[in-house]
């Protein structure tokens, strides 16, 4: 009996020796694991030390290339790379600045410099200009692709943030007389720009999604809706409609009439063949509805004055895409496929564009531009008599019928119904064509 304890208790030994093996075993693996884990993350021993990118001495070579007195590369190369004057880049880089202090240098625990204002800002360009990837700013900007994504997404939430109240706005009486001075000359009364839709395409739009923004050419695509003046400004920016609808479907939900029917918009009145209008409206394709806020071309014109009238619409209508054109040329990264995986970034670059587009718009204005339309030659009076007037306030019974109250239901109503009175369309249509003609015959004279 006794030896057969004894033999229970050798294989008990045995089997606990064993098992402290086997647990010294997977002990070792487990920090051998964990070592290899703390090997690529935090301060712990074994860590990958950080990429030496020389940003300091490369800060120094931008400053020298663009930002000294007597800099490497002219004003003629900075327009072109940056898309702007180095005044407006001085004004914009003041600004963000005092904003947002992610744009500010300053340096780590260590003491060493960071990046400068002009290096996070030269990144968030090229990529909005050239429409270049995050990771194709390391060679100039020496920065790291997060980095780069970084500096992007703080520079157009602070220039929306900025100057969106500015340069995103409705027209104010001042910017009407102006813009009304331009369209009189021009033969159209009353014409306070053009409306037209482009779609940008997304290329990484969530599967999910797909369906919903992809339109007639199969690709999913965002939309915005833009009102353009001869100047190529733009005064109104719709973003973010998915791309199966279409203009209609992107009016619908737009709210481009909205301080119009809640009567806060300045008034438009003005005269032509003898008759009174009390709207100015935009120059649109044949999609768009027979509004009276709307005159479209002539349908098949017959008659000389109708085809006159349709060659100057169709004309003055690419105004808006005449401003497509130069936005995808000045800032490549809408004329391409997006490649931001979140909407709302998109929606910050898309705005950011406009933005600049505008704020480049008005610094590469003539001082005396206002001058010229204002002038008061006697030849320039004949050809161009001031006909439309702006007016800022209620003004009596004679000029606005339905009142200024925009809690008046009734009055919301009756503006509501005006701008979407096909009656009134026509009406303005036939009497612009015989005021065009009439402008016309004046102008051979």
């Amino acid at each position: 009996m006794n030896n057969l304890w004894d033999q229970i208790r050798r294989s008990q030994d045995e089997d606990d020796e064993e098992m402290m093996a086997t647990n010294a075993i997977v002990m070792a693996a487990v920090a051998q694991e964990s070592g290899n884990q703390h090997r690529g993350r935090g301060s712990h021993p074994g860590r990958a030390p950080n990429e030496e990118r020389f940003r300091e001495e490369r800060g120094k070579g931008m400053l020298a290339d663009y930002f000294v007195d007597r800099p490497v590369f002219k004003d003629a190369e900075f327009r072109t790379r940056y898309r702007m004057s180095l005044n407006l880049f001085h004004r914009i880089s003041t600004d963000l600045c005092q904003y947002d202090r992610y744009f500010v240098q300053r340096s780590d625990a260590t003491g060493k410099v960071g990046l400068l204002p002009e290096q996070k800002m030269t990144a968030a360009l090229r990529m909005l200009a050239y429409g270049a990837g995050a990771d194709q700013c390391a060679e100039y900007c020496r920065m790291a692709k997060s980095t780069s994504v970084a500096a992007l997404q703080h520079f157009t939430r602070g220039i929306v943030n900025l100057y969106s109240t500015q340069y995103l706005r409705a027209p104010t009486a001042a910017d009407l007389r102006r813009l009304l001075t331009k369209a009189e000359r021009r033969g159209f009364p009353g014409m306070i720009g053009s409306i037209d839709c482009m779609h940008w395409q997304w290329k990484n739009c969530p599967t999910g999604w797909a369906g919903e923004y992809s339109g007639r050419k199969q690709i999913p695509t965002i939309i915005l809706e833009a009102v353009a003046s001869y100047d190529t400004w733009i005064w109104h920016a719709f973003f973010g409609v998915p791309g199966a609808c279409n203009d209609l479907n992107v009016l619908a939900k737009s709210p481009l009439f909205d301080d119009l029917t809640a009567g806060r918009a300045p008034l438009v009145q003005f005269q032509v063949n003898n008759r009174a209008h009390n709207l100015g409206y935009y120059l649109a394709d044949g999609i768009y509805p027979r509004w009276a806020t709307f005159l479209k071309t002539v349908r098949n014109p017959t008659r000389p004055k109708e085809i006159e009238f349709a060659k100057a619409q169709e004309g003055y209508r690419k105004d808006v895409e005449r401003c497509f054109g130069i936005l995808q040329s000045r800032f490549s990264i809408i004329r391409g496929a997006a490649r931001g995986w979140h909407k709302e970034d998109l929606r910050y670059i898309m705005l950011t564009c406009i933005i600049l587009h505008n704020m480049i718009v008005e610094n590469q204005r003539p001082e005396d531009s206002d001058d010229e339309l204002e002038s008061d030659d006697e030849e320039d009076n004949n050809m161009r008599p001031r006909i439309a007037e702006v007016w800022e306030g209620p003004t009596g019974r004679d000029f606005d019928p339905v009142g200024r109250d925009a809690h008046n239901m009734n009055g919301f109503m009756d503006r509501y119904q005006q701008i979407r009175s096909e009656q009134c369309h026509s009406n303005l249509q036939e009497d612009l064509i015989q005021h065009f003609w009439e402008f016309q015959g004046n102008r051979r004279i």
